[in-house]
């Protein structure tokens, strides 16, 4: 059968309407279902990429902003724990201390009648280890205020407990009992 242009014209005006517009409509559909509809799809997943990585930059940006306070507090931090390290020796270190303390009883002034190492406690942490020293020493009363106040300058941690005084009317001299515990930094 061949195509006959008067056949066209014997068709009906709404035919003709739709033979004329349907290229045009497929052609919209075509373009939107291949082209416009998938690049609308990329369009709206790189956008939310770009929200991402533009919040990604501004918390990056706060995080560089305190990146100098962050670095200063860091620096105090471990001034601190260095300072901190120095008041907790080394177990190594200890006899030194121990006898460092000794001698501040003697330059005070103080007999020392006991000096007696009792067993190291650790810490349940682990982070140090504690050792006891009970002590007996006799004196006037300011003599163990001045070697009360040596103890207390010491660079490192001595703590003084359970204190005991009698005082000897006969000799008229107070004797003091009492508890030194340094402590000691857990090696690792």
């Amino acid at each position: 059968m061949a195509f006959n242009l008067s056949n066209i014209k014997n068709l009906p005006a709404y035919v003709k309407i739709i033979i004329a517009v349907a290229p045009s409509l497929l052609v919209v559909i075509l373009f939107l279902v291949i082209i416009y509809y998938p690049k609308n799809n990329e369009i709206k997943g790189v956008q939310n990429t770009i929200v991402k990585l533009e919040n990604d930059i501004s918390n990056a940006e706060v995080k560089v902003r305190r990146l100098d306070e962050l670095k200063a507090r860091n620096k105090q931090l471990k001034a601190k724990l260095a300072e901190l390290k120095r008041q907790l020796p080394e177990e190594e270190e200890i006899s030194g201390l121990l006898k460092q303390i000794s001698d501040l009883g003697i330059n005070s002034g103080l007999e020392v009648l006991l000096w007696r190492p009792q067993e190291k406690k650790p810490d349940p942490n682990g982070l140090y280890i504690e050792i006891p020293v009970k002590v007996e020493v006799r004196g006037n009363y300011h003599n163990l205020g001045a070697f009360f106040s040596r103890v207390s300058q010491l660079q490192r941690i001595v703590n003084l407990s359970n204190i005991e005084l009698d005082y000897n009317t006969p000799t008229k001299k107070i004797m003091v009992r009492f508890n030194a515990a340094t402590f000691s930094a857990v090696t690792k």
